[in-house]
């Protein structure tokens, strides 16, 4: 397993609660090197901005890999989302998505990340939850078909209940992912998200892998601060990790208090220690 760091890429001017670390995108970067990151996790708000052979030069001359491009703050900062409150929302965020796929391909990024950006079924532009859900699925399927013929997974992320009304835990993931039947979609479990909806981490984790959609993992302890600032008990959480044989990234996606660079440094410490600890 290997340690990520959510930064926002260049055409992101606000501020992004979850992303960490300060200064340019090339002095961030730096940081996430400095700090013993192996890897970067690009939160991305609009990737027609940029180009991609070059963001992804960028992080490759600093010996990072970029674990994946996140989708989050296309929904906190640009109010589009899947499930959006009328048909042309939702038609532009459908296009931000595919945007954001081939952003994906073009650096290299294994998988694109689907968290808030879903949006909620009683905010959809659906008279029933069930019309909305069908619609996310369809756009789903057409997404992964999209990201499959460009080596790009999806990985849709459980969320808490106070955050979403569809898809907060492993097993409603899981379900969903039946539904849209496409072995290019998988789940991102995160912690924070699951200490308030999974009754066990390992069997939410287990469950994912024997499926074998576990494609990636947000690290946050229980109060979305850094790991070891909270009651999560992560040695357990990565020895269910280790059991299930997951070999992908830990991505720091947690609020930036008391600021980003503190945030990602403590949660540098306090992972690299338990890995260490573990080898």
């Amino acid at each position: 397993m290997k340690l990520s760091v959510v930064l926002t890429t260049p055409e992101v001017q606000a501020h992004v609660p979850v992303a960490l670390l300060s200064g340019s995108f090339t002095e961030r970067l730096e940081k996430a090197v400095q700090l013993g990151y192996a890897g970067v996790e690009l939160m991305v708000l609009r990737p027609t901005d940029l180009d991609g052979a070059d963001i992804a030069e960028q992080v490759s001359d600093c010996g990072l890999e970029i674990s994946a491009i996140a989708s989050g703050a296309i929904a906190m900062l640009d109010r589009l989302t899947l499930l959006g409150c009328d048909p042309a929302t939702c038609a532009g965020a459908e296009q931000r998505l595919y945007q954001l796929i081939d952003f994906a391909a073009a650096t290299r990024a294994p998988l694109v990340t689907i968290g808030g950006f879903r949006g909620r079924l009683a905010n959809a532009a659906w008279t029933d939850a069930r019309g909305a859900r069908a619609h996310l699925v369809s756009i789903l399927q057409r997404a992964a078909v999209r990201a499959a013929t460009l080596g790009v997974r999806l990985a849709l992320e459980p969320l808490n209940r106070y955050e979403s009304d569809i898809v907060n835990n492993a097993e409603e993931g899981l379900a969903l992912l039946e539904e849209v039947g496409h072995k290019s979609l998988g789940l991102l479990l995160d912690t924070f998200h699951m200490n308030i909806e999974e009754a066990q981490y390992d069997t939410a984790i287990r469950s994912a892998a024997r499926a074998g959609r576990l494609f990636h993992i947000h690290l946050g302890d229980s109060n979305r601060l850094a790991p070891g600032q909270g009651h999560l008990d992560f040695p357990t959480i990565l020895a269910s990790l280790r059991a299930v044989d997951y070999r992908g990234y830990l991505s720091a996606e947690l609020l930036a208090h008391p600021n980003g660079d503190a945030a990602a440094i403590s949660t540098a410490q306090h992972m690299r220690g338990l890995l260490q600890r573990e080898t």
